[in-house]
C-alpha cells in the first residue's frame, strides 16, 4: 500500500507535516509533554541535545542521558492534538518515506506522557505523583478507530450505568496502560488509579464560570465510580488518546500526573511548577536505570 501525498504530508525537507521532524529525529523512548515550555524543562537533564526543532505548538528536543537516546515533544492540550502527534510519531518509525510504504520491520515506541492533572478523590494530595492504570475517554476519539478489541467493555458497561450518561454525549471508552513498562516507574512515590479524558477544561471538567453545566453532579458521579475495588482518581485532557492511538500502534504507553488540584475540597498546588520538576526528575531516573 503506497499512501498518497494528501494523506501522508511531507514537507520539503522530508519532515512529517505537523511536528515538522525527521524519521532520525525520533528515539525509541518519546516523552510527550503538553506545554512546549515544558519541553526544555525536560530535555536540561540531557548530557547532550542533538536535535531542536519546532512547529505551531510542537517543539521536539531529541538528545542522550546515560547513552540512552530520548525524545521529548510537546504535544498541545487535547486528544485531537494528540491524534496528530500519535500517528505522526508512527509515521516516523514506520513508514519509509521515500517509497511511502509500511516499513516491513517496525519500530516499538516507549511513550511516556508526563503532565499536570486534577484529583476528585480527597484523599489524594496535591503536589503527589499518579500513574493511570486505566483511562476513561469521554472524548470521541478512538470511535473513529477501529478499536473495539482493545477497549474494557465491561468497565465501560459499568460507568456508563452509573452515571446514566447523556445518549446526546460520546460513549465513553475505556483504555489501559502498558503494564511492562509501568513496572519502570511504579514505586512507594506513584499511586494508580482511573484517569478521566475530558474534551475541554471547564464545563467538560465540572467548572462552573457563566455557563450553566448539562449535569453539575458528573464530578461526584465520576468520584463514587468503583469498579472492582478501582475509582476514577484524577481528570486530565489526553491519557486516554495516548493510551488507544498506542496500543493500536504497537507501542508502548504510561501517563504519569502530577496533582497541581484537588477539586474535590477546591485547593490548588501553591507550588505546581516545583511539583512537576520533581516529577520529571522521577521519569528520568527511571528512564535510564
Amino acid at each position: 500500500m503506497r499512501f498518497g501525498s494528501s494523506e501522508l504530508i511531507i514537507n520539503a525537507d522530508k519532515s512529517v507535516y505537523h511536528l515538522n521532524i525527521l524519521p532520525q529525529d525520533l528515539a525509541d523512548t518519546v516523552i510527550t509533554v503538553g506545554d512546549p515550555d515544558r519541553v526544555e524543562r525536560v530535555s536540561q537533564y540531557f548530557d547532550k541535545i542533538d536535535v531542536k526543532k519546532g512547529k505551531r505548538e510542537f517543539l521536539t528536543h531529541t538528545g542522550w542521558l546515560n547513552q540512552k537516546r530520548i525524545t521529548v515533544i510537546s504535544t498541545g492540550i487535547g486528544t485531537d492534538n494528540i491524534d496528530i502527534v500519535l500517528n505522526e510519531l508512527d509515521a516516523l518509525a514506520n513508514i519509509d518515506f521515500e517509497t511511502r510504504t509500511i516499513k516491513r520491520v517496525k519500530r516499538q515506541l516507549d511513550i511516556i506522557r508526563i503532565g499536570t492533572s486534577g484529583a476528585i478523590q480527597p484523599d489524594i494530595p496535591l503536589n503527589s505523583f499518579l500513574m493511570s492504570e486505566y483511562a476513561i475517554g469521554l472524548d470521541s476519539l478512538l470511535h473513529f478507530y477501529d478499536s473495539s478489541h482493545i477497549q474494557n467493555p465491561q468497565i465501560q458497561l459499568a460507568f456508563l450505568k452509573h452515571t446514566n450518561w447523556l445518549k446526546d454525549k460520546s460513549t465513553p471508552y475505556v483504555v489501559t496502560y502498558d503494564k511492562s513498562l509501568a513496572e519502570r516507574f511504579i514505586s512507594d512515590k506513584i499511586r494508580l488509579g482511573i484517569t478521566a479524558t475530558n474534551v475541554g477544561f471547564y464545563g467538560p471538567q465540572g467548572r462552573i464560570l457563566r455557563l450553566k453545566l448539562e449535569d453539575e453532579n458528573m464530578n461526584a458521579k465520576l468520584a463514587s465510580f468503583n469498579y472492582d475495588d478501582m475509582r476514577i482518581t484524577n481528570l486530565e485532557m489526553e491519557t486516554s488518546g495516548i493510551y488507544g492511538l498506542a496500543k493500536l500502534l504497537g507501542h508502548r504507553a504510561v501517563s504519569l500526573n502530577c496533582i497541581v488540584a484537588n477539586r474535590s475540597n477546591g485547593k490548588f498546588s501553591l507550588r505546581p511548577d516545583s511539583a512537576m520538576d520533581e516529577l520529571i526528575n522521577y521519569a528520568m531516573n527511571k528512564i535510564v536505570e
